[in-house]
């Protein structure tokens, strides 16, 4: 792994029930997430419909900006999942049956009594030269071509199938984080956390405000791919904290 660049990713969220607010996404906090321990900085998320020119559109726009494209949702058995065919469309490649995601189904259901119908069987489709992601949880596996990832939409199953991805993946140092909070308005603060920033090259600090019970707070966050910095910075902002009156929180608020 490289310590010296930044490997960089984005997220494609596809369908229709996002955009439209009957589902709450999760998929994109758990993947950035993962992608932090990878050594890996999620840069960019897009969520489009369910419309086949416009994740081609979507997908061929992330892809030539950053190293690493995950997309998620769109690859069940039914008539609007259509993730396969948009990235057969935008790679400019065929879809195909694979023969080990079929023989995977053929298992999974098999071993439940039920029939794997020409719907279920949607679920083995893959752009032609893909590579088979495993999943645990529901036998249809997630599909690798290249450094584009197409994952379920269930954020379980997804991370069933990041977790089949851990140490795959090529990236830098892991980001490294730690959280204080304080009930501070984050006006009092501000030139704290721009010093903080300057005097720790490579530290990035992270200011998320919050009201409760009639008080004013924050919780600030530290991040580097250096450990000693993050710690040297943290010890900087408590006592800056402690010095303007404000008692300090470690992990937060």
């Amino acid at each position: 792994m490289s310590d010296e660049r930044i490997w960089t990713a984005a997220v494609l969220v596809i369908g229709d029930e996002i955009l439209s607010g009957r589902t709450q996404d999760k998929n994109v906090a758990q993947i950035a997430t993962w992608l932090d321990v990878q050594g890996i900085r999620l840069r960019e998320v897009r969520i489009v419909p369910d419309v086949e020119d416009e994740i081609v559109a979507a997908l061929n726009a992330i892809r030539a900006r950053y190293d690493y494209v995950f997309t998620t949702g769109g690859i069940g058995p039914t008539h609007d999942d259509i993730t396969v065919d948009a990235v057969a469309k935008a790679l400019g490649v065929g879809v195909i049956i694979h023969p080990a995601a079929r023989a995977i189904l053929e298992r999974y259901y098999n071993a439940r009594g039920i029939e794997l119908t020409d719907a279920r069987l949607r679920m083995a489709r893959v752009p032609e030269g893909a590579d088979l992601i495993p999943n645990r949880m529901s036998g249809a596996p997630g599909i690798r071509l290249g450094n584009l990832f197409i994952m379920a939409g269930v954020p379980h199953i997804t991370a069933g199938m990041l977790d089949a991805l851990t140490g795959e993946l090529e990236g830098g140092a892991p980001l490294v984080a730690h959280t204080i909070g304080a009930w501070s308005p984050e006006s009092e603060v501000a030139d704290l956390l721009r010093q903080g920033e300057k005097d720790h090259p490579g530290v990035a600090i992270g200011s998320y405000p919050f009201f409760r019970d009639g008080r004013v707070g924050a919780n600030f966050v530290i991040r580097s791919t250096d450990g000693d910095a993050v710690a040297a910075c943290v010890a900087m902002l408590t006592a800056g904290l402690e010095a303007l009156g404000y008692a300090v929180t470690d992990g937060g608020i």
